[in-house]
């Protein structure tokens, strides 16, 4: 599924790596129909209701679809940790208040965009970062939006 993207990443610390998607097929795995709660699970509820492919659930657009693996703690409050995987779809409209990833001055950066009276931000989702304005000269480009997170529990 993830096909390594071979390439010295110049980036501000919120990525670790780029990975292309691999159109090689489905991952089906299995779907219970239970719903699990948090309390002690009932055995007579433990049957296999169908089978769930995990590219059909998160991956909207193949084509357009890539990975990148965050780096730090910057987006933290968004629910993005170190090492997380972020599945990124560029066919997405970058609006305001999206988690994007994007290029600024060379660096790749994971950052909610965000346009207001006072101009257009890349802000991080931790108080201990700053927002990082987007300047008149500044080489910016948004590659695409971030669709999901996974990381471990």
């Amino acid at each position: 599924m993830l096909k390594s993207i071979p390439k010295k990443l110049k980036t501000d610390g919120s990525i670790s790596a780029i990975y292309g998607m691999e159109e090689s097929g489905s991952l089906e795995l299995p779907l219970f129909s239970a719903r699990v709660a948090a309390g002690f699970p009932s055995p007579a509820e433990d049957h296999l209701e169908s089978r769930l492919d995990l590219n059909q659930h998160l991956i909207r657009n193949p084509s357009s679809t890539f990975f990148v693996r965050a780096a730090g703690e910057s987006m933290m409050e968004a629910g993005i940790y170190d090492r997380d995987l972020l599945i990124v779809d560029r066919s997405i409209e970058k609006r305001n208040r999206r988690v994007v990833i994007a290029t600024l001055n060379g660096e790749f950066t994971v950052k909610r965009l965000v346009q207001d009276e006072e101009g257009i931000f890349l802000a991080a989702e931790n108080p201990d970062f700053d927002s990082i304005p987007i300047r008149v000269d500044s080489d910016f480009s948004i590659w695409g939006v971030v669709t999901y997170v996974i990381h471990e529990v």
